[in-house]
Protein backbone atom coordinates (compact mmCIF):
# COMPACT_ATOMS: atom_id res chain seq x y z
CA UNK A 1 0.00 0.00 0.00
CA UNK A 2 1.11 3.55 -0.76
CA UNK A 3 -0.19 6.40 1.41
CA UNK A 4 -0.01 10.14 0.92
CA UNK A 5 -0.49 11.80 4.30
CA UNK A 6 -1.00 15.54 4.67
CA UNK A 7 0.36 17.60 7.56
CA UNK A 8 2.54 15.00 9.26
CA UNK A 9 4.52 18.03 10.45
CA UNK A 10 2.90 21.26 11.59
CA UNK A 11 4.10 24.68 10.29
CA UNK A 12 6.18 25.38 13.40
CA UNK A 13 7.99 22.06 13.08
CA UNK A 14 8.67 22.62 9.39
CA UNK A 15 10.05 26.10 10.05
CA UNK A 16 12.31 24.82 12.85
CA UNK A 17 13.68 21.95 10.75
CA UNK A 18 14.29 24.04 7.63
CA UNK A 19 15.96 26.83 9.62
CA UNK A 20 18.33 24.36 11.27
CA UNK A 21 19.10 22.63 7.97
CA UNK A 22 19.99 25.96 6.38
CA UNK A 23 22.88 26.35 8.83
CA UNK A 24 23.94 22.69 9.05
CA UNK A 25 26.80 20.69 7.56
CA UNK A 26 25.84 18.36 4.72
CA UNK A 27 27.93 15.52 3.28
CA UNK A 28 27.83 13.44 0.10
CA UNK A 29 24.74 11.22 0.16
CA UNK A 30 26.69 8.28 -1.24
CA UNK A 31 28.06 7.55 2.26
CA UNK A 32 24.77 5.88 3.25
CA UNK A 33 23.97 4.20 -0.08
CA UNK A 34 24.37 0.51 -0.86
CA UNK A 35 27.10 -0.48 -3.31
CA UNK A 36 24.73 -0.45 -6.30
CA UNK A 37 22.77 2.65 -5.23
CA UNK A 38 26.00 4.67 -5.06
CA UNK A 39 26.05 4.54 -8.86
CA UNK A 40 22.82 6.54 -9.15
CA UNK A 41 22.69 8.58 -5.93
CA UNK A 42 23.58 12.27 -6.26
CA UNK A 43 22.44 14.33 -3.30
CA UNK A 44 23.67 15.74 0.01
CA UNK A 45 22.71 14.59 3.51
CA UNK A 46 22.83 16.13 6.94
CA UNK A 47 25.84 14.77 8.79
CA UNK A 48 24.50 12.57 11.60
CA UNK A 49 27.17 13.80 13.99
CA UNK A 50 26.14 17.42 13.46
CA UNK A 51 24.56 19.30 16.35
CA UNK A 52 20.96 19.61 15.08
CA UNK A 53 20.55 16.02 13.84
CA UNK A 54 19.28 14.47 17.08
CA UNK A 55 16.65 17.16 17.69
CA UNK A 56 15.40 17.07 14.10
CA UNK A 57 15.28 13.27 14.10
CA UNK A 58 13.18 13.31 17.27
CA UNK A 59 10.67 15.77 15.78
CA UNK A 60 10.09 13.65 12.67
CA UNK A 61 9.91 10.36 14.56
CA UNK A 62 7.38 11.72 17.05
CA UNK A 63 5.29 13.14 14.20
CA UNK A 64 5.12 9.71 12.57
CA UNK A 65 4.44 7.91 15.84
CA UNK A 66 1.48 10.13 16.71
CA UNK A 67 -0.28 9.77 13.34
CA UNK A 68 -3.21 7.29 13.53
CA UNK A 69 -2.81 6.05 9.94
CA UNK A 70 0.83 5.13 10.53
CA UNK A 71 -0.13 3.28 13.72
CA UNK A 72 -3.01 1.37 12.13
CA UNK A 73 -1.66 0.62 8.65
CA UNK A 74 2.07 0.17 9.32
CA UNK A 75 2.11 -1.13 12.93
CA UNK A 76 5.58 0.30 13.61
CA UNK A 77 8.01 -1.62 15.77
CA UNK A 78 10.90 0.71 15.05
CA UNK A 79 11.41 3.90 13.02
CA UNK A 80 15.06 4.01 12.07
CA UNK A 81 17.92 5.26 9.88
CA UNK A 82 16.44 8.74 9.40
CA UNK A 83 18.20 10.96 6.84
CA UNK A 84 17.75 14.63 5.95
CA UNK A 85 18.53 15.04 2.24
CA UNK A 86 19.14 18.10 0.08
CA UNK A 87 18.91 18.15 -3.70
CA UNK A 88 20.34 21.17 -5.48
CA UNK A 89 20.19 21.90 -9.22
CA UNK A 90 21.30 18.88 -11.21
CA UNK A 91 21.01 16.43 -8.31
CA UNK A 92 18.86 13.29 -8.53
CA UNK A 93 18.59 9.70 -7.33
CA UNK A 94 18.21 7.13 -10.08
CA UNK A 95 16.14 3.97 -9.99
CA UNK A 96 16.90 1.84 -6.94
CA UNK A 97 15.36 -0.26 -4.21
CA UNK A 98 16.11 0.31 -0.54
CA UNK A 99 18.39 -2.03 1.40
CA UNK A 100 16.48 -4.81 3.14
CA UNK A 101 18.57 -4.50 6.32
CA UNK A 102 20.02 -1.35 7.84
CA UNK A 103 21.73 -0.16 10.99
CA UNK A 104 24.71 -2.50 11.25
CA UNK A 105 25.30 -4.29 13.65
CA UNK A 106 21.62 -4.23 14.73
CA UNK A 107 20.27 -5.06 11.28
CA UNK A 108 16.81 -3.54 11.37
CA UNK A 109 14.45 -4.51 8.54
CA UNK A 110 13.18 -1.91 6.11
CA UNK A 111 9.57 -3.02 5.64
CA UNK A 112 8.19 0.44 4.84
CA UNK A 113 9.90 3.59 3.55
CA UNK A 114 8.79 7.18 4.00
CA UNK A 115 9.62 10.57 2.57
CA UNK A 116 8.53 13.72 4.43
CA UNK A 117 8.64 16.76 2.16
CA UNK A 118 10.16 19.86 3.76
CA UNK A 119 10.26 22.31 0.82
CA UNK A 120 7.25 24.05 -0.66
CA UNK A 121 6.70 22.42 -4.09
CA UNK A 122 6.59 25.81 -5.81
CA UNK A 123 10.09 26.62 -4.51
CA UNK A 124 11.81 24.08 -6.76
CA UNK A 125 11.35 22.46 -10.17
CA UNK A 126 11.81 18.77 -10.85
CA UNK A 127 12.65 16.55 -7.89
CA UNK A 128 9.54 14.38 -8.10
CA UNK A 129 9.59 11.10 -6.20
CA UNK A 130 8.58 8.48 -8.75
CA UNK A 131 7.25 5.03 -7.86
CA UNK A 132 7.87 2.44 -10.56
CA UNK A 133 5.49 -0.47 -11.01
CA UNK A 134 4.25 -2.85 -13.70
CA UNK A 135 1.26 -0.60 -14.46
CA UNK A 136 3.41 2.52 -14.97
CA UNK A 137 5.16 5.24 -13.02
CA UNK A 138 3.52 7.57 -10.53
CA UNK A 139 5.15 10.84 -9.45
CA UNK A 140 4.75 12.55 -6.07
CA UNK A 141 5.62 16.12 -5.15
CA UNK A 142 3.76 16.96 -1.97
CA UNK A 143 3.27 20.08 0.12
CA UNK A 144 5.80 20.82 2.85
CA UNK A 145 4.98 18.75 5.93
CA UNK A 146 3.25 15.98 3.98
CA UNK A 147 4.58 12.45 3.59
CA UNK A 148 4.52 9.56 1.16
CA UNK A 149 4.72 6.11 2.75
CA UNK A 150 5.41 3.08 0.57
CA UNK A 151 6.74 -0.51 0.60
CA UNK A 152 10.55 -0.58 0.80
CA UNK A 153 10.55 -3.32 -1.84
CA UNK A 154 9.41 -0.93 -4.60
CA UNK A 155 11.69 0.46 -7.28
CA UNK A 156 11.67 4.25 -7.10
CA UNK A 157 13.69 7.31 -8.13
CA UNK A 158 14.00 11.07 -7.60
CA UNK A 159 13.93 13.12 -10.78
CA UNK A 160 16.66 15.75 -11.34
CA UNK A 161 16.10 19.11 -9.69
CA UNK A 162 16.20 21.85 -12.34
CA UNK A 163 15.57 24.89 -10.14
CA UNK A 164 15.69 25.65 -6.42
CA UNK A 165 16.43 23.24 -3.57
CA UNK A 166 14.52 20.12 -2.54
CA UNK A 167 14.67 19.25 1.17
CA UNK A 168 13.22 15.99 2.51
CA UNK A 169 13.44 13.69 5.49
CA UNK A 170 13.56 10.01 4.57
CA UNK A 171 13.57 6.94 6.76
CA UNK A 172 12.39 3.41 7.27
CA UNK A 173 10.04 1.43 9.49
CA UNK A 174 10.37 -2.10 10.77
CA UNK A 175 6.81 -3.27 11.26
CA UNK A 176 5.49 -5.63 13.92
CA UNK A 177 4.11 -7.59 10.95
CA UNK A 178 6.63 -8.42 8.23
CA UNK A 179 4.24 -9.45 5.45
CA UNK A 180 2.57 -6.52 3.60
CA UNK A 181 -0.51 -8.60 2.68
CA UNK A 182 -1.04 -9.44 6.35
CA UNK A 183 -0.64 -5.78 7.31
CA UNK A 184 -3.28 -4.86 4.74
CA UNK A 185 -5.74 -7.39 6.17
CA UNK A 186 -5.18 -6.07 9.68
CA UNK A 187 -5.59 -2.47 8.51
CA UNK A 188 -8.87 -3.23 6.76
CA UNK A 189 -10.22 -5.09 9.79
CA UNK A 190 -9.23 -2.21 12.04
CA UNK A 191 -10.86 0.32 9.68
CA UNK A 192 -14.15 -1.60 9.62
CA UNK A 193 -14.31 -2.14 13.39
CA UNK A 194 -13.60 1.53 14.05
CA UNK A 195 -16.35 2.49 11.61
CA UNK A 196 -18.81 0.18 13.38
CA UNK A 197 -17.84 1.59 16.76
CA UNK A 198 -18.29 5.20 15.59
CA UNK A 199 -21.80 4.42 14.28
CA UNK A 200 -23.18 1.91 16.75
CA UNK A 201 -20.79 1.71 19.69
CA UNK A 202 -19.59 -1.55 21.24
CA UNK A 203 -21.78 -4.10 19.46
CA UNK A 204 -21.42 -7.85 19.06
CA UNK A 205 -20.07 -7.28 15.54
CA UNK A 206 -17.46 -4.88 16.89
CA UNK A 207 -16.39 -7.40 19.54
CA UNK A 208 -16.05 -10.21 17.00
CA UNK A 209 -14.00 -8.06 14.64
CA UNK A 210 -11.82 -6.91 17.53
CA UNK A 211 -11.29 -10.54 18.54
CA UNK A 212 -10.30 -11.50 14.98
CA UNK A 213 -7.99 -8.49 14.65
CA UNK A 214 -6.28 -9.27 17.96
CA UNK A 215 -5.87 -12.97 17.18
CA UNK A 216 -4.38 -12.31 13.74
CA UNK A 217 -2.03 -9.68 15.17
CA UNK A 218 -0.97 -12.18 17.83
CA UNK A 219 -0.39 -14.82 15.14
CA UNK A 220 1.51 -12.64 12.66
CA UNK A 221 3.48 -10.23 14.83
CA UNK A 222 7.19 -10.65 15.51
Amino acid sequence: MIFSIENILNPEEIEFIVENLSQANFVDGKVTAGWHAKLVKNNAQLEKTSKPYSDLETIVKKALERHPLISSAILPKLIHSLLFSRYEIGMSYGTHTDNALMGKPNYWRSDVSFTVFLSCPSSYSGGELVMESTDGDRAYKLEAGSAIVYPSSMLHRVEPVTEGVRLVAVGWIQSLVRDPAEREILFELDTVRRSIFSKDGKTLEFDLLSKTHANLLRKWSE
